[in-house]
């Protein structure tokens, strides 16, 4: 059995659906569908029952995984010593993101480095649909992820940035041309479903516009990947952060600030949010007119393991 089909399966056994595995690994769900029959043919059973709404382990497919797992992560970490060992290092920091702008907190990751030059830091994506289940698994020491977060056995920790959060339609839609929506606009809109935890997610895309209207819930979506045909499409919008202008600039996505959106626990209650920073353009214009980085406030924070480790960043 190669070490890539390896790989694949003990992904899908932590997945448990095939899109997803092969998003998290960078290959087709078609590679990763050969390789399981591969590994399936060669056991001479099923490892995994699956139909067209769930994909689960079968008995043997839950043995296979509890002998695989154990020996592919310690084959890993020394391929992980080695390599350090040859760089200098004797420690890693590994760092997962809710979010795809890595290249805005660059000179915090360099900073980190200078500081400790011992330590190795990787970075890893965690995505919304499960955020802290690589926190949980130990596959990452610490998250960038917005607030608020109320787990109890994770610490949050120090304010990294903050950021003004903005609406993603498509070009057609009916507020693509608006200087600013609010919250009681998506009382006639289908927002994404998805994100985990549900009090997570609401902070950022409430259940209710501010007069109590409902929001609807339209399209269940795991990545920002599977949100881009159907904003462009126009069957749901969403509230993102305004990196994402930047990150996602697209001819079919319009970014329209949001002004009642919300601001993260522990801001300063009579700070006065900043000026969007794309003032004066129109809504078409901001998709290519995007701030520089630093003209933004981002609203992450740090969160450690609640084994009590005190690895921080800066």
């Amino acid at each position: 059995m190669e070490l890539r089909d390896i790989e694949i399966f003990l992904t899908l056994c932590e997945e448990l659906h095939f899109g997803r595995t092969a998003e998290r690994l960078h290959v087709t769900p078609a590679r990763v569908s050969q390789a399981i029959k591969k590994q399936e043919r060669r056991v001479g059973t099923a490892l995994f029952e699956r139909d067209n709404r769930r994909v689960a382990l079968t008995p043997i497919g839950q043995q296979l995984f509890d002998d695989l797992e154990p020996m592919y992560r310690g084959l890993l970490d020394g391929i992980e010593r080695a390599a350090l060992s040859a760089r200098g290092k004797s420690n890693v920091l590994c760092l997962g993101m809710v979010n795809e702008n890595p290249q805005d907190l660059c000179p915090l990751f360099d900073a980190f480095k200078s500081r400790n030059p011992e330590c190795d830091l990787q970075l890893r994506y965690a995505g919304f649909a499960d955020p802290f289940r690589l926190l949980r698994s130990g596959d990452i020491d610490l998250l960038i992820a917005w607030l608020s977060v109320r787990e109890s056995d994770l610490t949050v920790g120090r304010v990294v940035c903050t950021e003004q959060v903005v609406l993603v339609v498509g070009p057609d839609h009916r507020l693509a041309e608006r200087e600013s929506v609010s919250y009681e606009d998506f009382g006639d809109e289908s927002v994404f479903g998805g994100a985990r935890p549900d009090y997570w997610r609401n902070w950022l895309v409430p259940t209710h516009t501010p007069s109590g209207r409902p929001i609807r819930v339209g399209p269940i979506v795991t990545s920002s990947a599977e949100m881009i045909p159907l904003v462009s499409n126009g069957e749901a919008v969403s509230p993102c952060f305004a990196h994402s202008i930047r990150y996602h600039a697209r001819p079919d996505h319009i970014y329209v600030p949001i002004r009642d959106a919300p601001w993260p626990a522990g801001r300063s209650s009579g700070a006065p949010p900043p000026r969007p920073p794309w003032s004066g353009t129109s809504p078409r214009q901001r998709v290519t007119s995007a701030p520089s980085p630093f003209d933004l406030v981002r609203s992450y924070w740090w969160m450690i393991r609640w084994s009590g480790e005190s690895s921080q960043i800066c």
